[in-house]
């Protein structure tokens, strides 16, 4: 097997199955053990560490790609325990696995590890400061992998979308298909990045085998309010026939807005380095968001 991919049914794991076929092998797991078209796929459950070393030892990767995740970020502020075994035992397990036996692996993180109180795009050196448990939870799952001391990559990301899944963009196409205005937050600022750009670099760093090991920060480029966002996506989908009619979208403060987790007000990424270190140019968040809609509307014709 030449690499096996860890959350295969999320966002950036479907994507992963397709850009990294053209280097081998793919194997694909998920907790339930199928893939999202109803396909068989390989069982591994993060909530159970020994398990998923014993998938590695009988599957012997040449390298490994960790998609997986505890990303329900309101409800990981009642289940600590939960989010920290998927997001750090078990990541720290793999990734001592990998160590001891020579397997690179690629293990993304998040925007979360900030508070969010920057006035400038973060840097992957940077003191981290997470405000709740799922950015706590991701963060040690990075120190777990650094500790371990195999070769690893670390991408930190953002605002993850695609045109397939549950995410803001296709909650947006549907609710704006229902309603005629919509109450959006416009004082938290991010960078709006789609699985296939990650999964697509995540496949060019790994065709060059660059044998460096860190931190680097995966985003599109440039930066956006949820608001903003949302009005990109509905005059987006109207251009390309996925909808009507583009609903008014209102902006509200994220006090208006309560949730149990606490989210990052500013956490645009510095990208400068994954750029240079990498021989990369990111494509602007709108451009990129062009991309996803133009994938949507070709499936619809």
């Amino acid at each position: 097997m030449s690499s096996l991919v860890f959350g295969a049914n999320g966002q950036v794991g479907q994507e992963l199955l397709r850009a990294l076929a053209p280097l081998g092998d793919v194997v694909g797991t998920t907790r339930g053990g199928t893939l999202p078209e109803g396909g068989a796929c390989l069982t591994a459950d993060f909530s159970d560490p020994a398990s998923v070393v014993a998938l590695l030892d009988a599957t012997r990767p040449m390298r490994v790609i960790n998609a997986a995740a505890y990303t329900a970020v309101d409800r990981a502020e009642s289940e600590p325990e939960a989010a920290q075994a998927a997001n750090a035992e078990t990541p720290g397990a793999i990734a001592r696995w990998c160590a001891a036996h020579g397997v690179p692996l690629v293990h993304y993180s998040t925007d979360y590890v900030f508070d969010g109180s920057g006035t400038r795009p973060y840097r992957p050196d940077d003191d981290p400061a997470p405000l709740g448990v799922y950015g706590i939870s991701k963060l040690a799952g990075e120190q777990a992998l650094r500790a371990a001391g195999g070769r690893h990559l670390i991408f930190r990301t953002a605002w993850v979308y695609a045109a397939h899944g549950q995410n803001f963009l296709r909650t947006m196409l549907r609710v704006g298909a229902e309603r005629d205005v919509l109450r959006v937050v416009a004082d938290q600022i991010g960078t709006p990045t789609p699985a296939a750009l990650i999964a697509d670099v995540t496949a060019r760093v790994l065709r060059a085998d660059n044998p460096a090991s860190g931190t680097w920060h995966l985003t599109a480029t440039g930066e956006t309010s949820w608001h903003g966002f949302a009005e990109a996506i509905f005059a987006g989908a109207v251009e390309r026939g996925l909808l009507a009619r583009a609903p008014k979208v209102e902006a509200i403060t994220t006090a208006d807005y309560p949730t149990p987790a606490k989210r990052p007000a500013y956490s645009r990424l510095d990208i400068s380095s994954l750029e240079r270190d990498f021989g990369i140019a990111l494509p602007s968040w709108q451009a990129a968001l062009d991309g996803v809609l133009d994938t949507l509307a070709a499936s619809q014709r």
